[in-house]
């Protein structure tokens, strides 16, 4: 009697729990759903009732798609080849160098080595307001300006983070095993190509994951950087495209651009979650 009446309280529990989740999940889903209702209906509508669904008055089917991706002189398409030249060579970068850097600082018990780890990781504390007109100016001196180098800048504001969990999974990995590699004849470089990358690959896949939904869904760096007539990402098309004078928006297009940009990075992070929970645990065994 005993055990089954812990075995009834245990599914009970999970249940409850189940529920409980299911209406977490409902609630984080609907700004989404919100979004999503409101790409079918037209701009009056959206400004009059955000949360009302579409009726035979307001439905407008997929015009909205059509006018924010024809909206301006600047085509969408050119903002999300920006967009994926942008993230895809931030995330380059800030993957390959800052695990190397926390290799060493894992490795190098130096003094230098600490202050190094403690200034990145101060650096995820700092506001980004602190540094922006002082960045602008200093990313247009250095011709830091264009989707090819602003990356050079995600690197610096990607790197504490990264290096922070990249140190603290390099820790766990035994010694004995770079040591074998340099009896083998491996020399540093090789040794962190052949066999400290591959054990990496879990926080290699957790960070890159963190750092591609940042780069993609960044709006201020770039307006702040890129030359707007030139270069614009998939946030800064939509700002632009859909304002029209006297700071009118378009908000049915609005949303239907929001929606394609964020649909991608939501399938992105449903297919690697896994990855980000094994990366965080992984890193999080020696700090």
């Amino acid at each position: 009697m005993g055990k089954q009446r812990s075995i009834q309280q245990e599914k009970a529990r999970k249940t409850i729990m189940s529920v409980v989740l299911a209406i977490i999940c409902v609630i984080y889903m609907l700004p989404i759903l919100t979004i999503f209702t409101n790409t079918f209906k037209n701009a009056s509508a959206v400004k009059s009732d955000i949360f009302a669904l579409p009726n035979s008055e307001t439905f407008v089917g997929f015009d909205n798609y059509v006018a924010g991706m024809t909206a301006g002189s600047f085509p969408f398409w050119k903002a999300v080849i920006f967009n994926v030249i942008i993230t895809v060579l931030s995330a380059a970068l800030i993957l390959l160098f800052c695990s190397m850097a926390a290799w060493y600082v894992a490795r190098v018990n130096s003094f230098f080595c600490k202050i190094f780890y403690y200034l990145c990781v101060f650096s995820m504390v700092v506001p980004f307001q602190m540094v922006q007109f002082t960045l602008s100016k200093t990313a247009d001196t250095l011709k830091l300006n264009t989707p090819w180098t602003i990356p050079v800048i995600y690197l610096g504001f990607g790197a504490g983070l990264a290096i922070f969990m990249f140190v603290g999974f390099a820790k766990s990995i035994p010694i004995e095993i770079e040591e074998a590699a340099s009896i083998d004849g491996c020399g540093p470089v090789r040794t962190y190509f052949l066999v400290v990358l591959p054990m990496l690959k879990p926080t290699l896949i957790s960070v890159g994951i963190l750092e591609i939904m940042w780069v993609w869904n960044d709006y201020l760096l770039p307006s702040l950087v890129l030359d707007l007539a030139k270069y614009r990402n998939i946030p800064m098309h939509i700002q632009l495209t859909n304002t029209g004078s006297y700071g009118q928006m378009n908000l049915g297009a609005m949303m239907a651009m929001i929606f394609l940009s964020i649909v991608p990075i939501i399938i992105f992070y449903l297919i690697c979650q896994k990855y980000i929970i094994k990366g965080v645990a992984a890193g999080a065994v020696k700090g």
